[in-house]
C-alpha cells in the first residue's frame, strides 16, 4: 500500500502555529522592566551557556501540540533530544538567543524545521520582539510576514563583493573555539565592509534572506539552530553550506549569494576557523 507523501504546506502551517504558540508564551512569561530575568536553570557547554526554564517550557508546549496533531511523527529539540522514529521529524529550537532574551535583547527566536524522508521541506522562524514570521518550503520561495500587511517574498543581496559586504558572525561558549574565533574575526575585518553580531543563528539566517546583511558564517551552531533558518537563506536564492562543499554543521555553517559565498569561503579556508587553540 502507497502511503502519500506528507504535503509541505500543512507541515508548515502546523510548525508556523506552533512557533507563535511557544513566540507568545516566552514574550510574556519574560518579566518586565530593566531588571527583569528569567531564572537560569543550568549550564551547557560552560557557565556562561544557559537554559532558562522558559527554554524548556517553550519546547514542552511545542511537543505538546506536535505530539496532538501529528502523534507518530519524530521530535529533534534541543533541550528534550530525540523521540519518536516517523518518517516526518521536526527539527525544534525552542528559543535560539537565550542570552539574548536574559538580558532583554530583540534577537531571539523560535525555529522549527519539518524534515520528511531526511530532507527539510518547510521551515518558520518567529522572532516576536520584532513581530517577524519567516516561512519556507522547499522549491517554493522563501517569505517574511510582518505583523501587519501582506507577506514580502525574500531575495538575499547579490553582486556584493567581500571588501563590501556586511558579515554577521556568532561565537561559541567553548574557550578553546573562542580564542580561533576571535583570531579569524581580526583577519577578515580589514577584508570586508564590517561585522554584525546578533546572537541568534537563526534570525542572522533570516537576515541573509532578507538582505539585512550580505553573508552569514559560524562555528558551534547546532542542526535546530539552522534546520529552519536554512532553508529560509536557501529558497531566497543563498548558498547554504560548509567549508569544502560538506554540509553545513556544527563545524562551519556559511550562508551568502552563491558569487559572495565563493569568495567568504576563500578567505575562510585560508584562517583554518574549524580549528581549536592549542592549549
Amino acid at each position: 500500500m502507497n502511503v502519500p507523501s506528507p504535503d509541505p504546506g500543512q507541515l508548515l502551517r502546523l510548525a508556523r502555529s506552533v512557533a507563535e504558540e511557544a513566540g507568545q508564551l516566552l514574550a510574556s512569561r519574560r518579566p518586565a522592566g530593566p531588571q527583569g530575568r528569567p531564572e537560569v536553570a543550568s549550564t551547557k557547554s560552560s557557565p556562561t551557556d544557559v537554559v532558562t526554564e522558559m527554554d524548556r517550557a517553550s519546547e514542552a508546549l511545542i511537543r505538546r501540540r506536535i505530539r496532538v496533531e501529528r502523534p507518530a511523527d519524530a521530535v529533534l529539540g534541543e533541550e528534550g533530544g530525540e523521540s519518536g522514529h516517523g518518517r516526518v521529524r521536526w527539527i525544534v529550537d525552542p528559543l535560539d538567543g537565550t542570552v539574548n532574551y536574559l538580558y532583554g535583547l530583540a534577537d531571539w527566536a523560535v525555529s522549527i524545521a519539518a524534515e520528511v524522508d531526511g530532507r527539510v521541506l518547510a521551515g518558520v522562524v518567529v522572532v516576536p520582539r520584532y513581530g517577524e514570521v519567516f516561512t519556507a518550503v522547499a522549491g517554493q520561495g522563501s517569505f517574511l510576514h510582518p505583523a501587519a500587511g501582506p507577506p514580502v517574498p525574500l531575495r538575499c543581496n547579490s553582486g556584493v563583493p567581500l571588501r563590501r559586504a556586511l558579515v554577521a558572525t556568532g561565537f561559541g561558549y567553548a574557550q578553546a573555539q573562542r580564542v580561533v574565533q576571535g583570531e579569524v574575526v581580526a583577519a577578515a575585518l580589514p577584508q570586508i565592509r564590517d561585522i554584525r553580531r546578533g546572537g541568534s543563528c537563526a534570525v542572522d539566517l533570516c537576515s541573509v534572506a532578507a538582505g539585512r546583511v550580505d553573508a552569514y558564517y559560524e562555528r558551534g551552531v547546532n542542526y535546530w539552530d539552522y534546520a529552519a533558518g536554512g532553508l529560509i537563506a536557501t529558497e531566497a536564492g543563498a548558498r547554504v553550506s560548509g567549508l569544502g562543499g560538506k554540509p553545513p554543521s556544527p563545524e562551519l555553517t556559511m550562508a551568502a549569494e552563491p558569487g559572495l559565498f565563493g569568495e567568504l569561503h576563500g578567505l575562510l579556508a585560508a584562517l583554518d576557523p574549524e580549528r581549536d587553540a592549542v592549549p
